[in-house]
């Protein structure tokens, strides 16, 4: 769901998020504005200094000399002027920079906190990291310098027009030309459709490439393991080729543009001069003619550099607002809609009521089809099937992490799109087969259950959960930070840690989503101990491959392609010769198909000894 309200783009969006400090970001410009002008001052002055030699060259004296020293006072003055109100307009800009930043990627992470779990199951990790880490620090840099150089290398034109035309308005116009053809030279290369297509097409493989380098890094034990280099690694390796190729073609396109801009811009003197020698001849005043040409001359050396920064400020600044453009629809996608009078439930039975889902809203992409069932509270429901007919789905529905597309979740006869998120939040608990622990204390890590809880309520839970035993042995016990002075824990050890946090937590529904798939016998027996303490008095919904783990399950629903093809206890479905049953049979083949290979395995190491 997106928002419908237009959305300023391009400059104009740029400078909406460098207003947010409206009165440090105007006076940024006002001093850059100032800043350029007292730069000016020197040129000005030499010019008057130049004159004030050459008019009284026969007869220098006292007062002539007192008004050079002055003139080149006041030159020095304007530089240092120049200089500090340009070091204040940067202080301006920085405070209103960093401000900015830290707002823009603060309501960034919250929003995209926000957004329900199918949001990020189709966006990549890659590609908001580089939004958060790169596009929205560019615009950091947009505010601090380039908003100031950019009002500035506006400012100095004006400014710079003003004075070409002060002393000779024919010199003026020959000094203007190269600067007009340098402005068209740029809008034929620069100001094109071609152009606005670059940078999407610039953003897409820097995306890429981003994309790429996480999944090669979250990969590099595979890499590793079979000794295969980062040219094996075929998606990363082709994306980082792709990227160079395509930049490098693109810039070779504006070889000649460039070429020329420079030659025009940094050479105006080539103007100059055949304008000064074809007005030579017929000057009335030659002192004063030679004086505004020699001015004239000296001052087209300058002005290359406030046009080439303009150029770049300008370059740049599309650039920014192609990534702030993604950034914005991002922030344009719509959290779930909240209920305007929220409810609670009454009880915490769960019941899926004819619920049809899909993903991304597409009907050939059915992923439930008209499923009912009832998850009893203080009851064990255990979800059964083969990989794909839409366990984890259902799971996912519980806490809302994406809506219906037909029917009704409901907890304790209320549906859930009634309920406030925080609300359903705090009855719902889960825990899933992939395992996080932030880079934080062991305590830390258990404290995200109940942040409220107390020393001796984390370390309750901890017991509980069977790991405490393997905290206290730790260096620093529950104050150990994971991941630091080479300190790991095992799969089995982080499950517990994060089974701990969801006993902390005590929600009265419980979400097992395939917790013990990866743990070996023996963490598995004391993750199974854990689970008796966490599931007490809950209502519980288990998702498990290993069918012998939910035979006490007060109900099993089993699932096929979406749908709920039978439903009851262990016993009876195996007695109804259906779905499940075949698939208890199946399980019950590959365990003595196991246990075989192990004796197997046991008896040529007796032969061997």
């Amino acid at each position: 769901m997106r928002q419908t309200k237009p959305q300023k783009t391009g400059m104009a969006r740029l400078w909406e998020l460098a207003s947010t400090k409206k009165l440090l970001v105007a006076c940024s410009c006002i001093l850059s504005v100032l800043s350029v002008v007292v730069s000016f001052t020197p040129f000005v002055a030499v010019y008057f200094i130049i004159r004030e030699i050459v008019t009284h060259l026969a007869g220098y004296g006292a007062a002539g000399a007192a008004r050079v020293i002055n003139l080149g006072l006041l030159a020095g003055a304007g530089a240092a002027a120049s200089i500090l109100l340009n070091f204040f307009a940067l202080m301006c800009s920085h405070i209103a920079a960093f401000t900015t930043l830290y707002k823009l990627k603060l309501d960034f992470t919250r929003h995209i906190a926000s957004l329900p779990l199918g949001f990020h199951s189709a966006h990549s990790t890659g590609k908001l990291r580089k939004i958060v880490d790169e596009n929205i620090e560019k615009l950091e840099g947009f505010i601090a310098h380039q908003l100031p150089d950019l009002v500035g290398s506006f400012a100095m034109p004006v400014v710079t027009l003003v004075i070409l035309f002060l002393f000779d308005w024919r010199l003026g116009l020959a000094s203007l030309a190269p600067i007009l053809i340098g402005y068209l030279i740029q809008m034929t290369a620069y100001g094109n459709k071609a152009v606005r297509v670059f940078m999407a097409r610039y953003q897409d493989s820097l995306e890429e490439m981003n994309n790429a380098a996480v999944e090669y890094v979250r990969g590099i034990s595979v890499v590793k393991a079979f000794n295969r280099t980062v040219f094996s690694f075929r998606k990363f390796h082709e994306a980082i080729k792709n990227y160079g190729k395509f930049v490098k073609e693109y810039t070779m396109s504006f070889e000649t543009p460039m070429i020329l801009f420079m030659l025009v811009i940094q050479n105006v003197y080539l103007f100059l001069i055949p304008v000064i020698i074809l007005l030579s001849g017929g000057a009335a005043d030659y002192t004063a003619f030679a004086l505004a040409s020699v001015f004239y001359l000296v001052f087209s050396v300058s002005l290359a550099t406030p046009f080439t920064k303009l150029m770049y400020v300008s370059q740049l600044g599309r650039q920014i607002a192609d990534g702030v453009e993604r950034m914005d629809k991002i922030l344009d996608v719509l959290p779930l809609a909240e209920t305007s009078s929220p409810k609670t439930a009454d009880g915490y039975t769960v019941s899926f009521e004819d619920v049809t889902f899909t993903y991304n809203g597409e009907d050939e992409a059915v992923a439930l089809s008209h499923v009912s069932f009832t998850a009893k509270q203080g009851e064990i429901t255990a979800l059964v099937g083969p990989s794909g007919s839409g366990k984890s789905t259902l799971a996912h529905l519980i806490p809302r992490f994406y809506d219906v597309a037909e029917g009704a979740v409901k907890i304790g006869g209320t549906d859930i799109r009634d309920m406030e998120s925080d609300y359903l939040m705090r009855i719902v608990s889960f825990v899933f087969q992939d395992v996080f622990l932030f880079k934080q204390s062991i305590a830390d890590n258990i404290l995200i259950g109940n942040r409220d809880a107390t020393r001796e309520e984390v370390i309750a839970a901890a017991k509980a959960a069977q790991c405490h035993e393997f905290v206290e042995r730790l260096p620093m016990g529950y104050d150990t930070v994971i991941g630091t002075r080479n300190i790991h824990l095992s799969g089995g050890e982080r499950q517990r840690i994060v089974i701990a946090r969801a006993i902390l937590k005590n929600a009265p529904i419980l979400v097992l989503d395939e917790a013990t798939a990866f743990a070996d016998p023996e963490n598995e027996q004391k993750i199974q101990l854990a689970f008796r303490e966490l599931m007490r008095d809950k209502t519980v919904i288990i998702i498990a491959h290993r069918l012998s783990s939910v035979r006490g399950a007060n109900k099993i629903v089993v699932i096929d392609e979406g749908r709920v093809v039978e439903e009851g206890r262990h016993d009876a479905l195996v007695e109804a010769r259906g779905r499940y049953s075949r698939m208890w049979e199946q399980y019950l083949r590959a365990t003595e198909w196991a246990l075989a290979a192990r004796e197997e395995a046991r008896a040529k190491e007796v032969v061997n000894v």
